[in-house]
């Protein structure tokens, strides 16, 4: 019963006392009244809500930021007494809101609800109620769909940059070199061909057969791309409208950016996630960019390993690396450091610094240090 009804049932029972006490016949017709429209009021909203039904889809589960979605929903009833409109309320994003069906029984009746996909992330989507109350308002019951609310899933949109280069002078054979120096890994012989390598004759066999054969090794992979992306709370961004959101998806972004460009070309992608659901994507198919882009989609940006520490855990791998990308929107002597020392070790670093200031005084120093390692700097703006 709604406040209205409550009221009403005290005004009932206030006239049921004053025409007992006073015995005017008005009290008598005023109680009469609301008591005819208290027991309406509850039969037709108890019947409306025996036959009601509701229903809800999405347009589409997955969505690339930007694009359009909508919520479908439908509802009705089969009482033939006179409601009022049904309320529907649905959510997104943490946020609720309304819409009204007719109250023509005996239908079907849909509304389209556009959703805002202006970020990326996995958002609860769909209708949560449906209120259901008599023609006086007296009266208020509600109807849940069932299965709950849907999970609309906002992936990141890529965007052109510039591929990645190996090192200077490096079209990725120095990197195939580091990973072979010892030839652990004969494959086969061959006949000797000049030029080639004493260390690679297979002496015994060559004495039994009368003539020079060499080894012939197994042919490693080409080296891979190293993401590393920056899976801790975004920094900076609290002075503008949905900063951290924007920077949020500036991150996954230029990441997939990345990943995309690289494996077009059949170059073999590594991306370690050390976020509060740890995973890693490694991929050389460019079939598997939505992959990549659902996992960073589910990521919640918070509570990783800082990312410092992740630098330097990742060093292990510099020796099949050829080009190392570092995407963060944090700066600091540690980061620095970190970066420094990869790229001393061998493969190519850029590093995506993605922040609302690219000219901030604060951020020129370290700019200025990583440029003197060959460090390539730049700058990502959210949008």
């Amino acid at each position: 019963m709604t406040r209205r009804g409550m009221a009403a049932l005290a005004a009932l029972i206030t006239s049921g006392f004053s025409a007992l006490s006073l015995g005017n016949a008005l009290y008598w017709y005023i109680a009469l009244l609301l008591s005819c429209a208290l027991v309406y009021g509850f039969i037709s909203c108890l019947w409306a809500r025996k036959t009601a039904f509701c229903h809800q889809t999405l347009s589409s589960a997955t969505v690339q930021r930007g694009d359009n979605a909508h919520l479908f929903l439908q509802a009705g009833h089969r009482c033939p007494l006179p409601v009022s409109p049904l309320e529907g309320e649905y959510l997104y994003n943490g946020a609720s809101g309304g819409c009204f069906f007719p109250a023509a029984p005996f239908r079907t009746h849909e509304r389209r609800i556009a959703l805002n996909v202006r970020h990326v992330g996995q958002y609860d989507a769909g209708l949560s109620r449906v209120l259901i109350r008599d023609v006086f308002g007296f009266f208020q019951m509600s109807l849940h769909p069932e299965g709950g609310v849907s999970v609309l899933t906002v992936l990141p949109r890529p965007f052109e940059i510039d591929k990645p280069r190996f090192t200077l002078g490096d079209d990725g054979s120095a990197a195939l070199g580091r990973s072979q120096e010892d030839y652990n890994a004969p494959e086969d012989v061959r006949s000797y061909q000049p030029g080639d390598a004493m260390k690679r004759i297979h002496w015994k066999l060559s004495s039994r057969r009368r003539e020079l054969v060499v080894r012939r090794f197994e042919t490693p992979a080409p080296p891979d791309t190293l993401i590393l992306l920056d899976c801790d709370t975004p920094l900076g961004g609290e002075n503008v409208n949905e900063g951290k959101e924007s920077l949020r998806d500036a991150l996954c972004e230029t990441a997939v950016a990345v990943a995309r460009l690289q494996m077009e070309d059949g170059s073999p992608v590594r991306l370690p996630i050390y976020g509060a659901r740890a995973n890693e994507f490694s991929s050389d198919h460019a079939a598997s960019l939505s992959l990549l882009q659902e996992m960073l989609a589910c990521q919640p940006f918070g509570g990783g390993e800082d990312f410092s520490r992740v630098l330097n855990l990742e060093l292990r791998r510099m020796r099949r690396t050829g080009a190392t990308v570092i995407i963060t929107t944090r700066l600091n002597a540690q980061i620095v450091e970190a970066v420094s020392h990869i790229r001393r070790m061998g493969p190519s670093a850029r590093l995506y610094l993605v922040t609302y200031t690219p000219d901030a005084a604060d951020y020129q120093p370290f700019v200025t240090r990583l440029q003197h390692h060959l460090v390539e700097v730049c700058y990502v703006t959210p949008a």
